[in-house]
């Protein structure tokens, strides 16, 4: 399916007045659709999947920001580490532990994000709010001294029901207007992740500073094999 441009500038042109960045999510996309939306100006990219990551990364433009988005397992960290420009999954102080052990390794310091559970599904991965308070606390009496947290990620509900959406999304944003106060190094919250194809709208009114669409964009995903 070819990519939709018309969509793709309404979307930055709605983003651009809100300050808000968009990450087009590629995850299934070919190197020559990811290079046609690159080419519209579009810099940040989400993938979902680290061997498909790290494929499209040695064959696209270096100066893409490429932002890892799905459950990242601990042992496939190494692989993204040399590169990576945000990791939005963080779902597990390990993983965390992991991520700040192969940046070291690389000399690098790697941008990451808090996931937190906040839709009814159990199949969504991330911390709840007691848990999302203990890990910061750890990180504060024990800094990881390669990783920086710059904030949260989230995923609503699927639903259709809008204000059920709303409801989470507005719960988010307290949560990180809670911790953003909190004063602990290499932590300083800047970007509050919510927001996809469905729901950008809803997620850009409740205050999210980065959102992650694909399928505005580059039509459905194909199933993987």
């Amino acid at each position: 399916m070819a990519v939709n441009r018309e969509a793709y500038e309404q979307i930055v042109a709605d983003l651009g007045s809100h300050r808000v960045t968009l990450v087009a999510v590629s995850k299934t996309k070919s190197v020559e659709e990811i290079k046609e939306v690159y080419d519209l100006g579009q810099k940040d990219f989400g993938e979902n999947y680290v061997q498909e990551l790290t494929e499209k990364q040695s064959e696209l433009p270096k100066d893409i920001r490429w932002h890892f988005i799905g459950h990242l397992q601990g042992n496939k960290v190494k692989q993204i580490a040399p590169f990576v420009h945000l990791i939005q999954s963080v779902d597990s102080l390990k993983l965390l532990q992991e991520i700040n052990k192969q940046a070291k390794k690389f000399n690098r310091v790697i941008d990451c994000l808090l996931q937190v559970h906040i839709a009814q599904e159990e199949t969504k991965f991330g911390f709840d709010e007691r848990e999302l308070t203990q890990i910061l606390a750890t990180i504060s009496d024990s800094p990881l001294a390669n990783i920086h947290v710059a904030g949260l990620m989230g995923m609503a509900s699927f639903t259709d029901d809008m204000n059920k959406v709303k409801i989470e999304f507005r719960y988010l944003k307290r949560l990180f207007e809670q911790y953003e106060k909190w004063t602990i190094d290499n932590c300083q919250f800047a970007i509050l992740s919510m927001g996809m194809s469905g729901d950008y709208q809803i997620a850009i009114e409740e205050g999210s500073t980065m959102v992650r669409i694909g399928s505005l964009i580059f039509g459905a995903r194909e199933a993987r094999n």
